[in-house]
């Protein structure tokens, strides 16, 4: 009689719930696995080393493609670095909007999460419930920056432009027309503020209507209940943080303990799990938007009350108006020295820390004087998660694999940076 021994298996990159660039080599014995290797290195931009050889203000862009799922928050970490080698503070209208649309992006990223883990498990309906809330916010990206994606809204000194006075409404067209399209331009007939505020308002709802899917779905607990299972001593030991850590018992969170933007000016809860499993840490995310939909309800409360400047009063580090720039020299060459040569910064280092939605996303600057960064390192928590895939799936099925990857949250454009 033959042998029987382990064999070995490559799940990935292709595979769909490798979602396009993990490949992970598993050692099988039948369907349970001894052991897995993550393979990094498809989706290496050398993002570290591009902001090493471009002015400081030329690679925010760089910060939102790294998790492309938190862009927002990705530049807020970079920005705050920036600020602290410089000594400036942003205005307080702007660390309002910061904090806004630092939990609109954690609203955004977890409805990605959600649909996707949901697809990766066999849900399929929840994947359409998610991108229709996630349409809707991205179009407040797009009002502000331009873009629906990589914004490059965070600067130095403050945020690019205030809050738009007027939403930008949806026009006829064969696919919507009549009562839907009336439908589509209920919430856009005021402000940025109002449709964020009309938003707020129907959003519970929402997540009301992937918990009845999903929280006491029997197939859905029979995939996660008990899975990848991590104690809080050992999540600790790992460097977890984010929901990852939150869902192990331990309630920490920067925005509480170590407050920054306007984060001390709110009110919210942080969710924590008990038991360790994936569906714990289903359950703290799906808490976290409801408390993200409350920080963005006082948020925008507050900034249509508080009028004022979201940008430093500094020709050295933030452009002048277009205005300006036509009708005064000093502006103009402000305006043209700012965009070939940037700025300089003192010499020192600064590390900067945000609560992105996946964990602590921190950036690490080395500043030798000049106007770029002499060394940028990014501190990426997908990367300390990931490290952890083979405690976490062995002795588990090669179906529960998928669980823990969906679990994890991986987005490898900033693991592999």
């Amino acid at each position: 009689m033959a042998e029987i021994r382990n064999y070995t298996m490559n799940f990935g990159p292709q595979h769909p719930a490798a979602h396009g660039v993990l490949r992970l080599v598993l050692e099988m014995d039948g369907e349970v696995v001894q052991r897995a290797d993550p393979h990094i290195g498809l989706l290496h931009r050398g993002t570290e080393k591009l902001a090493e050889s471009k002015p400081f203000n030329q690679s925010i862009g760089y910060m939102d493609r790294l998790d492309y799922v938190s862009m927002m928050c990705n530049e807020h970490a970079y920005v705050r670095a920036i600020e602290q080698l410089l000594g400036i503070e942003a205005p307080e209208r702007a660390q309002y909007i910061r904090t806004m649309f630092d939990e609109v992006t954690r609203i955004l990223n977890h409805l990605m999460w959600i649909g996707t883990h949901g697809l990766d498990l066999g849900a399929m309906a929840l994947f359409l419930y998610a991108f229709r809330e996630r349409e809707v916010l991205m179009d407040s990206y797009e009002a502000v920056s331009g873009a629906r994606m990589h914004a490059t809204y965070y600067r130095p000194g403050g945020v690019y432009r205030d809050l738009p006075d007027q939403m930008s409404l949806h026009r006829e067209s064969p696919w919507t027309k009549g009562k839907d399209l009336d439908r589509f331009n209920a919430w856009r007939q005021g402000s940025l503020l109002d449709f964020l505020d009309a938003f707020s308002q129907d959003f519970p709802q929402r997540v009301d209507e992937y918990e009845t899917l999903l929280t006491d779905n029997r197939i859905w607990k029979q995939r996660t209940v008990g899975i990848g299972e991590v104690t809080p001593e050992r999540a600790l030991q790992l460097g977890f943080t984010g929901p990852m850590l939150r869902g192990s018992g331990i309630a920490w969170d920067l925005r509480k303990k170590q407050p920054y933007a306007a984060y001390d000016k709110v009110d919210f809860d942080i969710p924590i799990g008990t038991n360790g499993d994936c569906y714990d840490r289903y359950l703290v995310r799906v808490e976290e938007m409801r408390q993200s939909n409350r920080i963005i309800t006082q948020c925008v409360k507050w900034l249509k009350d508080n009028p004022g400047p979201v940008m430093v009063e500094n020709h050295k580090i933030v452009p002048p108006t277009r205005e300006e720039m036509k009708n005064d020299m000093e502006s103009m060459i402000h305006h043209f020295k700012l965009f070939t040569e940037g700025y300089c910064t003192p010499p020192g280092e600064a590390y900067a820390a945000v609560e992105a939605p996946k964990g602590e996303f921190g950036a690490y600057i080395v500043s030798d004087g000049s106007n770029k960064p002499f060394r940028l390192h990014l501190r990426a928590p997908g990367f300390a998660h990931l490290a952890a895939m083979d405690e976490m799936v062995r002795g588990h099925m090669l179906a529960d694999v998928v669980a823990v990857i969906g679990t994890q949250d991986i987005v490898f454009g900033e693991i592999d940076r």
